[in-house]
């Protein structure tokens, strides 16, 4: 059966699709072909989402998906929702950003928000507010759509990653909902992980994202009886008899993380 390891050593077993779909819109993003040489069309970013029930796979897919991007030189934005953080505006827009522009002096600062620094920047937690007062919410995801972007522009190709997307804040998943189809203009791919049956109500317009960008939602399945067996044998030895395998796939539905 094949196997593909990440980095972690965790086993990503019968995730071929999934990673031959990663594969592909990253050499749509780098412009490079699977033999490593350059491709005649033109780089475009886009979107890919993955969708499954709870210890099917997805954040160990989201880091193997990570690894590949940053091995081909990409730009790596990464974030996840969390269920304690879903009250706090922008939680995930901060983890996005944060790690590229907290290292920045006053002056590159400025540069990297234009205009926006007195409203991003506070928001982000990269600087104090000017006055105190809150900021206009759609004033602040108009300068956070001209921050990415600016971000695309100067560090491509991008890959933004967000994993857990059912936890992240309202703010953040509206703000993402809106983005997301301005990817395909720029040289940034936007990789997205979530549990479709906890999608709160006020995801509506990130429910809808992938079918209005072209692309369907990558569904993960439950494993097989033999990918079970490979992972039972994996973690407690070979002496794992095959009654014993079925046993624990039948007992977990094929759920890796059970």
């Amino acid at each position: 059966m094949p196997e593909h390891r990440a980095r972690s050593g965790r086993p990503l077993l019968e995730r071929e699709p999934e990673l031959a779909a990663v594969d592909e819109a990253l050499r749509q993003l780098t412009g490079l072909r699977a033999d490593g040489g350059e491709s005649r069309e033109r780089p475009r970013g886009g979107l890919l989402a993955f969708s499954g029930t709870a210890g099917l796979g997805k954040t160990t897919l989201l880091a193997e998906t990570r690894r590949r991007a940053a091995d081909q030189g990409c730009t790596v934005l990464s974030a996840r929702g969390g269920d304690q953080e879903q009250r706090v505006a922008f939680h995930v827009a901060r983890q996005l950003l944060q790690p590229q522009l907290a290292g920045s002096g006053e002056s590159e600062l400025r540069s990297s928000l234009g205009s926006w620094y007195g409203i991003v920047g506070p928001a982000l937690g990269l600087c104090a507010a000017g006055d105190g007062a809150a900021p206009d919410p759609q004033g602040l995801r108009d300068g956070l759509d001209w921050v990415v972007t600016h971000l695309a522009q100067r560090r491509a190709p991008v890959v933004l990653v967000l994993d857990d997307a059912h936890w992240a804040d309202p703010e953040s998943l509206g703000w993402l909902a809106a983005f997301a189809p301005r990817a395909a203009e720029l040289s940034m791919l936007i990789v997205v992980a979530y549990r479709p049956e906890e999608l709160p109500e006020h995801a509506g317009s990130f429910r809808g994202l992938p079918g209005s960008t072209g692309h369907r939602p990558l569904d993960l399945e439950p494993l097989t009886a033999d990918a079970i067996r490979d992972l039972v044998r994996a973690s407690v030895g070979e002496h794992a008899d095959d009654a014993f395998c079925r046993e624990c796939w039948s007992v977990t539905a094929g759920n890796p993380f059970e």
